[in-house]
């Protein structure tokens, strides 16, 4: 089964975070200052 795959500019397109909903509960990827990916619960 091949995996999706996804730029982060088509994820976040010009926003710095967003919202996972994973089962029921909402995460947060975000891009940093330093141009990092940080996910929190």
């Amino acid at each position: 089964m091949d995996k999706k795959t996804y730029s982060s500019s088509e994820l976040f397109d010009d926003n710095p975070e967003i919202v996972i909903i994973h089962e029921g509960e909402a995460y947060r990827l975000r891009i940093t200052s330093k141009n990092k990916l940080i996910l929190t619960k």
